[in-house]
């Protein structure tokens, strides 16, 4: 660790001037990708190496403040949000140590999935399993336990082989699931609360193709058929239709055939994409409109296809619009129970003049059980289900009580949040969702003592602290919601 303690403040402030966001510059302003919450750090950096992060982390001890790590910002919620010090890791991004024989490589937390895909493409390497999009960073990924899809694949963060973490103090600790365990697994979904991620270590495998078939199915054709559409293939999802009471069922196996990549009318064609905004744009003063809208969709998405792409082309989709999400996990065994319940609320909305009108389409995805202390899949085999309500023009849209419903159902299926969307559990709540939800707590009392990393979202979901203790304003929607 180095000795920085001895530095004056005011040479600590002249040594974080080039490396300091102007207060008045915009990029010093915090908006998430989905334009859904907003906030001001009090300081803004962009560290470009590690001894830059000390910096950081030294004069935040010093003054107190809390500091915020945050890559592109497309966590929905407030997770990345803060009133004290945001340290953006984008400039963090080289690949470090690359191993073709062992199948690893190890690079900063920076990187953005988009560009670790083409770097280990120069290996004819690639990452195991990619969620729906790759313009997080890595980082952001492992401490969220985001996933993609598989039922025999785990979330991402079961690829992490070892980690460098920066903690509070200033030290410098490797961990994995040999040494230092009990804070590599509290950090492999740690909501960037045990430390800086420096780097990460992480498998990978044979760059390979994905040959993906995808077509259109009744809603209760599928249910039927639920457990050996999972099954049949190596990553499945479905997209959910309610307008239209359809899924698109999409199934993909690794090939070696060549790519023989397809165009999507709904997420890639322009008439779709400028169509379908305009409409969800009309459909804030004439919510029937939303029913039409996601027929049209369902329409535009309809009929039999066959690609074939590079395995990060296939896992990827474009998620087109700013847009409100929740996401929750159920254990896999609840999911006909769980969708059955969804339909029937939903069919009931729809047939309802005035009842809420869905956006489209709900994603339903799966991954493997793991042992990852806070992971929505810990334990488990999980169905993951999500649902949207676009922004049209990033405009504000009624989503408040929809997502309340949704969520209700997903409860009551023993359901547990993705930790990068708003919900609005608390530790009484979470507790008995997650058996070592304590030993990850004892881990942050014991590496963070003071709780430098404890953001106003990790005090308010892991600590229970009252929004209304916190200092400064609580965090805002980005716009106003309309009531509905």
């Amino acid at each position: 660790m180095l000795q920085l303690d001895a530095i004056p403040t005011e040479t600590l402030y002249e040594a974080l001037r080039p490396i300091t966001v102007p207060p008045s510059s915009r990029d010093a302003h915090f908006v998430n990708w989905g334009r859904t919450f907003a906030c001001s750090p009090l300081a803004f950096f962009e560290p470009e190496s590690e001894y830059h992060c000390q910096l950081i982390l030294e004069l935040a001890r010093r003054e107190g403040k809390v500091v915020r790590a945050v890559g592109v910002g497309h966590s929905p919620s407030d997770l990345a949000c803060t009133n004290g010090y945001m340290l953006r890791t984008t400039k963090l991004n080289r690949l470090l140590e690359v191993n073709v024989e062992k199948h690893y490589v190890v690079v900063q937390a920076g990187i953005t999935l988009e560009v670790l895909h083409a770097q280990l493409a120069k290996y004819d390497l690639a990452m195991i399993n990619v969620g729906s999009i790759s313009d997080q960073t890595l980082g952001g990924i492992v401490t969220t336990a985001t996933h993609g899809t598989g039922i025999n694949y785990g979330v991402i963060s079961t690829h992490v082989m070892a980690l460098t973490l920066l903690l509070a103090d200033g030290s410098h600790i490797p961990c994995s699931r040999t040494e230092r365990s009990d804070l590599f697994i509290a950090s492999i979904c740690g909501l960037g609360s045990t430390g800086l991620i420096l780097d990460v270590t992480l498998q990978v495998e044979p760059a390979f193709h994905l040959k993906e078939a995808q077509e259109m199915v009744a809603f209760h054709d599928c249910i039927r058929n639920l457990d050996s559409l999972v099954h049949a293939s190596e990553h499945v999802r479905f997209w959910w239709f309610p307008a239209a009471d359809q899924v698109r069922v999409c199934s993909a196996n690794r090939s070696v055939e060549p790519c023989k990549p397809i165009g999507n009318w709904f997420w890639n064609g322009l008439l779709a994409y400028h169509v379908i905004q305009c409409f969800l744009f009309i459909a804030r003063y004439i919510p029937s409109l939303n029913i039409v809208t996601g027929r049209f969709a369902a329409w535009l998405a309809s009929g039999c296809a066959i690609a074939v792409d590079v395995s990060h082309r296939i896992f990827n989709v474009d998620c087109r619009f700013p847009q409100h999400t929740s996401e929750w996990a159920i254990p896999y065994e609840n999911t006909t129970a769980c969708l059955e319940d969804l339909h029937t609320w939903l069919q009931q909305e729809i047939a309802d003049p005035h009842g809420l009108r869905p956006h489209f389409p709900i994603e339903i995805r799966f991954s493997d059980s793991d042992d990852i202390w806070l992971s929505p899949s810990n334990g488990r085999k999980t169905c993951w289900i999500g649902i949207i309500q676009y922004k049209p023009y990033g405009l504000a849209v009624p989503y408040k009580k929809l997502f309340s419903r949704f969520e209700t159902i997903l409860a009551r299926h023993e359901g547990r949040p993705h930790w990068a969307k708003a919900h609005g559990l608390r530790p009484d709540d979470l507790r008995p969702l997650y058996p070592r939800f304590d030993d990850f707590i004892h881990v942050l009392e014991e590496v963070d003592p003071r709780g430098m990393f404890r953001n106003e979202y990790v005090q308010r979901h892991i600590f229970g602290r009252p929004e209304k203790e916190f200092d400064g304003e609580v965090f805002k929607r980005f716009q106003p919601s309309l009531r509905r």
